[in-house]
């Protein structure tokens, strides 16, 4: 058994803890809905343990996906540190991410967002993090290479920074996510 078929197993064999933190449910058509979110009026069941999703989240560290960053920040002239500072802040290189409002994988695309960029799985680490440097530079090249403003646009999206006549926009995640972005950028330019 490879040693990647063997963690799956053995995450598997985890016992669910008393802190769950992914549900699920299927509806009367067959559909299985997830959600991180405690549900109400839905017989939903964990699937997920909060402790689970910590030892998932130590598997990936933050020099798993470099060669992949390097080669796509290479190629979309992006800074490797700001790549992987996006990527830290948006899922703490969890592959499998996803966010309430529908952003997936390591960068964290919405799908509107993976579909201009051309990513056909948010899910594969490859297409994610090429998107997701190519939708970095995209943004650069919006916002005249203003890290701020690329930044608040990765977040709030680009049409927010815009509505705000080309400044962050005054919401407490957008300005927070900004600062930890840096925070992280300037870390990992250190490195």
């Amino acid at each position: 058994m490879t040693l990647k078929a063997s963690l799956i197993v053995g995450l598997c064999l985890l016992p669910i803890s008393a802190h769950p933190a992914i549900y699920t449910y299927v509806d009367e058509g067959g559909t299985s809905h997830f959600t991180n979110i405690l549900p109400v009026g839905k017989k939903f069941r964990v699937v997920i343990s909060e402790r689970l999703k910590h030892v998932v989240a130590r598997v990936f560290n933050n020099t798993t996906y470099d060669g992949i960053i390097e080669r796509q920040a290479q190629t979309h002239g992006v800074d490797p540190s700001l790549v992987k500072a996006v990527m830290k802040a948006e899922s703490n290189f969890n592959p499998n991410a996803m966010s309430h409002k529908g952003a997936q994988g390591l960068m964290q695309l919405m799908p509107d967002t993976a579909k201009l960029m051309k990513v056909e799985n948010p899910f594969d680490p490859e297409d994610n993090i090429r998107g997701g440097t190519k939708y970095l530079r995209y943004l650069g090249d919006a916002f005249g290479g203003n890290l701020d403003l690329m930044l608040a646009a990765y977040n709030a999206g680009p049409g927010r920074v815009k509505e705000h006549n080309m400044n962050i926009p005054p919401y407490h995640e957008t300005l927070t996510y900004v600062q930890r972005v840096k925070s992280y950028y300037n870390s990992f330019k250190k490195n």
